[in-house]
């Protein structure tokens, strides 16, 4: 099969590394046909380009490992995980920042070194703690000052100690949706440096027992398109670290995170305003070594948690056109075959996305829809006004930039049926995920 190249494309910015155009002139991703995708595994059909994501996994630990050596790179997994991607991005030299019982039950039962997994949440329960304990988990984020007791006696029960990592809430905004920022004083994450709370976890943890403080973290939010909060955010921790924990605790930090939330374009217009991975690993190696220097601490060890930017460009969601919709002076609405269930970022977030027409990628645009999904909510539409040619019923779409948290956050929302997923290479398939069966909608039944 011959492929033009991606730049040729219409969204080429948003697509996958991989993405072109067949001899028939339908998009391909991973070198497959999308209506061969389509037809094999049916839609909606999620399609992950193993080229994207291997250039996202080694551009982060080549970038931020040139600027600052002593570093490690952590998959955010609650931006998608199952077995078979955790295997691959394990492979990839990635470790795995964990926020749940649930992912770190995957992460093991994938045969994940639980040693490179990092355990978060701001309120994890006992049975969550103790599975964390009791598997070997790398270290325990801990988010609030109650976690500190209730992780020593744990611990202490598993004849352990167990190393651990602050979240501290700096209080810098960092200029992103106001339900996804988590480094202000205002939110249920972390413990605030402003209120004291910070400086009295550190201490209790230093007092406890079963519990080996490594150091701190933080996480200022998501998707973040500025490079300056991290600077801000970084400078606030330093002091931190120089005022608080050494010179009033007499303790070393010997690890940092500055957590993730590196952004990436959802539409070709946020593409522009996209930094480069190198500016963030600029903005964050260069800040930390500076007030290291200045203030007089050893550089800590860093860990890194990119999620979505590992992921995000290298999924596409592919959906069947349906039903037309004309309302003369008001909207043209064209559904597809599914919607929130598996995408809910428009409707929780107000997220923008793209569509190509799939089997017809170089057709000029006609007209303005918008793209909607088949459930029950009149909310349910994944596109606003989406710039295409006049779909036609049982073509396909594609919507890119569809790797990150869509399915992390999808639904059986009447009672639809979970899509199945792909990774693509080379012009072959490989199934990850099954398509739900109805089955499988009643399997967790008690009658």
């Amino acid at each position: 099969m011959t492929n033009t190249a991606a730049s040729t494309l219409p969204l080429a910015a948003v697509l996958p590394l991989s993405a072109g155009v067949s001899d028939a002139g339908r998009l391909t991703l991973g070198g497959c046909d999308v209506r061969a995708l389509a037809d094999q595994y049916g839609t909606p059909l999620y399609v992950y380009d193993v080229a994207t994501l291997r250039a996202q996994a080694s551009g982060f630990l080549r970038t931020f490992r040139e600027a600052y050596p002593d570093c490690d790179v952590l998959y955010a997994s609650k931006a998608f995980l199952n077995r078979p991607f955790a295997r691959f991005i394990a492979d990839q030299g990635l470790g795995f920042d964990a926020v749940s019982g649930g992912e770190i039950e995957v992460l093991r039962a994938a045969g994940v070194d639980l040693e490179t997994v990092y355990f978060h949440g701001n309120n994890k329960a006992p049975w969550e703690l103790a599975l964390a304990v009791g598997a070997g988990v790398g270290r325990i984020v801990i988010d609030n000052e109650g976690e500190v007791a209730l992780l020593d006696r744990i611990a202490g029960e598993a004849a352990v100690v167990q190393r651990v990592l602050v979240r501290v809430s700096p209080g810098i905004d960092a200029h992103t949706h106001q339900k996804t920022t988590t480094g202000i004083i205002d939110s249920k994450f972390g413990v605030p440096i402003a209120t004291g709370a910070a400086e009295r976890t550190v201490a209790a943890i230093a007092a406890a027992p079963h519990l080996e403080f490594r150091g701190l973290h933080m996480h200022l939010g998501s998707p973040i398109f500025e490079t300056q909060p991290y600077v801000d955010g970084i400078e606030v921790m330093a002091q931190f670290i120089a005022e608080v924990c050494r010179d009033r605790l007499g303790l070393e930090v010997a690890e940092f995170s500055p957590g993730g939330g590196f952004a990436v374009a959802y539409t070709e217009e946020q593409q522009h305003e996209l930094p480069m991975l190198e500016r963030y690993a600029s903005a964050v190696t260069t800040t930390l070594r500076r007030e290291a220097d200045r203030l007089g601490f050893p550089l800590p060890h860093i860990t890194l948690e990119p999620g979505r930017s590992i992921v995000g460009r290298a999924g596409v969601a592919l959906y069947t056109v349906g039903a037309r919709k004309e309302i003369p002076g008001v909207r043209t609405y064209v559904s597809v075959d599914g919607g929130m269930a598996d995408n809910i970022r428009p409707a929780m977030y107000g997220a923008k996305y793209q569509a190509i027409a799939a089997e017809r990628p170089s057709a000029p645009t006609e007209e303005t829809v918008a793209i909607a999904g088949k459930y029950c909510e009149s909310g349910d539409i994944l596109i606003e006004a989406a710039t295409v040619p006049r779909l036609r019923a049982d073509e396909l779409i594609a919507i890119p930039a569809s790797g990150a948290y869509q399915l992390a956050m999808e639904s059986n929302y009447n009672l639809a049926y979970r899509p199945a997923v792909v990774m693509v290479e080379d012009g072959r398939a490989r199934l990850i995920r099954r398509r739900q069966t109805a089955e499988d909608l009643w399997a967790l039944d008690v009658d």
